[in-house]
């Protein structure tokens, strides 16, 4: 990219969102035309057809069931934790991290429920990862998942917006083909939520059957459902899916695999990441100010091509929620 285009884009992603559709069409030349007009309008919170959702789900499921179970990627790269439907935050997140193709994203999960916006923030990735699949990434999460989402509020926002579960379904079973882990230069594991007695190696990971619901039990639960603890061991999650784990159990996975840390997202932390285990697991959560109360701070973590990592905080996005029409809140936010 020459340094012109560098410098006007670096002055577009330092503005206000309105200035974000600018950038994108910067980025949308010679590119599919009907992908760059569902981004635009997105960036202008609007709802994308049923008929513009089927195809984007048609093109990223083709995309997605040519992927592994497990992505093995390179650096450089942006790690990101859970986002829950918080478009402006979205855009805040790639305002400070830079827009694809220039950075390269590995998403670990939740994109959808909790916030307002989970259809919007949704697709808008999925538009992404269709124009560049060679530089964003995205891992499921627990959320996305048919149970969990018909009680968290994905679920109802598409009935809200679209007066069917059509939009629903057509996301839900895109779900089933998205990736479960990646490994990142051979040495960081990255997953939504953490490890499972079920299994101790990557190999095990790789012949998993990911392209279903989420089951109630066993490893591909429970590497989106698990939690790090400072007890050694394995324990009972109070969740009631997954496990809580111990320092000694990543020590082994990591030994076992040649690895040196995990990264993974799954838990709300006020500073936007936080370290367990001696620093060999980070939690990152990518969802500033969480449900519109938490008041937290949000993160990525940049991973160089030395393999040397930095964290970046976040605010949200100055852009409101009363600056456009938003519904009541729901019974589960509270």
């Amino acid at each position: 990219m020459n340094s012109k285009r560098s410098n006007l884009i670096g002055h577009l992603l330092t503005t206000p969102v309105k200035y974000f559709v600018s950038t994108l069409f910067l980025l949308c030349k010679f590119s599919a035309p009907m992908v760059d007009k569902i981004l635009l309008k997105l960036t202008k919170c609007q709802i994308p057809t049923e008929d513009e959702v089927q195809t984007i789900c048609d093109l990223a499921t083709d995309i997605f069931i040519k992927e592994e179970n497990v992505l093995y990627l390179p650096s450089s790269i942006t790690i990101c934790g859970d986002v829950h439907g918080q478009l402006y935050d979205l855009f805040e997140l790639l305002k400070i991290g830079g827009l694809p193709p220039y950075t390269n994203y590995l998403f670990m999960g939740d994109y959808v429920d909790r916030g307002f916006h989970s259809v919007e923030t949704l697709t808008f990735l999925l538009c992404l990862k269709i124009k560049y699949p060679d530089r964003i990434f995205l891992l499921r999460g627990n959320h996305e998942s048919r149970q969990i989402t018909q009680v968290y509020g994905f679920f109802d926002e598409c009935i809200r917006k679209y007066g069917s579960s059509t939009v629903w379904k057509l996301y839900t079973d895109l779900f089933d083909f998205l990736p479960i882990a990646a490994v990142i230069d051979n040495s960081i594991f990255c997953c939504h939520g953490g490890l499972s007695p079920s299994f101790v190696s990557l190999d095990q990971l790789r012949r998993i059957n990911r392209q279903q619901e989420v089951p109630h039990e066993g490893a591909m639960a429970d590497i989106l459902w698990s939690d790090p603890d400072d007890k050694n061991g394995w324990g009972a999650s109070p969740r009631g899916a997954g496990f809580i784990f111990g320092p000694d159990i990543t020590q082994g996975f990591l030994e076992k695999n040649k690895l040196s840390c995990i990264s993974r997202a799954h838990q709300l932390v006020q500073s936007g990441f936080c370290w367990n285990h001696e620093n060999i697991c980070v939690t990152v959560f990518s969802a500033p100010n969480y449900c519109g109360r938490c008041e937290n701070l949000a993160a990525l973590l940049m991973v160089d091509e030395k393999r040397n990592y930095d964290f970046v905080q976040f605010n949200p996005s100055p852009v409101k929620f009363d600056n456009f029409t938003a519904p009541k809140v729901p019974d589960y936010f509270m």
